[in-house]
């Protein structure tokens, strides 16, 4: 049977049952040990990096800026670039956006759970793949992009709503955690190898405020954010 783009729609407009407790809470679990662990950590962090960069480019555009494109790198760094003022309010937010940015996806991927939209949210984070994918500049970050884009894909095509749900509530609990590692992978950085090129350091130099500084407001976003969901999803 011919599969139609209003079937495809309708699948994704349609609505999912929340999983059962045991399987939110396995999913925190298997979410938390994946940052923790490093083999997976190294591996999936490559996850954090497109939300870091693509937290980055959203704020560069709706704060009026050019994007002029995105390189994710294979040891996880990546970097993002935009023509506009290099100073004031949009190149502060823009800078900003990117340690934030994991934590913040992962609170609204919450409230489409909490509206049973598992499906829509699976298919939303295709499109924003696929829109990061026409700014990419390097082959690893094409490469990084459409594997993840395949793994979501083939989730929410071929596998029953319940396996979408635990995948679903895995992700966004591992856009939680994750969000709240580099930063301190940041300051571990900073105090090891001193870089100009940081974004605490870039915020220190459009600011005037030490980039210790930032860190600490980095992770105290994160962590309020972070508490916030774990309450959103267990209680």
């Amino acid at each position: 049977m011919e599969t139609t783009f209003g079937d495809v729609w309708q699948e994704v407009l349609t609505t999912q049952p929340e999983p059962e407790r045991w399987i939110v809470v396995g999913a925190a679990v298997l979410a938390l040990a994946a940052v923790l662990v490093g083999p997976t950590w190294r591996v999936l962090r490559n996850v954090v990096t497109i939300a870091h960069e693509g937290g980055h480019a959203l704020v560069a555009l709706l704060s009026g800026r050019q994007l002029t494109g995105i390189r994710l790198h294979s040891d996880t760094s990546g970097v993002t670039v935009s023509r506009g003022r290099p100073t004031g309010p949009g190149m502060i937010l823009t800078v900003f956006a990117g340690y934030v940015a994991p934590t913040v996806i992962g609170l609204l991927g919450i409230l489409m759970l909490r509206a049973d939209r598992i499906t829509a949210l699976l298919w939303l984070s295709i499109v924003v793949l696929v829109l990061m994918l026409i700014m990419i500049r390097n082959v690893y970050g094409v490469i990084s992009l459409v594997v993840t884009g395949a793994v979501v894909f083939g989730v929410s095509w071929y596998t029953t709503p319940e396996i979408q749900g635990a995948f679903a509530y895995a992700f966004i609990w591992f856009l939680l955690f994750a969000g709240v590692r580099p930063v301190f992978e940041l300051q571990a950085q900073r105090m090891r190898q001193p870089s100009p090129h940081s974004d605490a350091d870039q915020l220190a130099r459009l600011t005037g405020l030490p980039g210790t500084f930032w860190v600490f407001v980095f992770a105290l976003v994160n962590l309020a954010v972070t508490g916030l969901g774990v309450w959103l999803l267990l209680f």
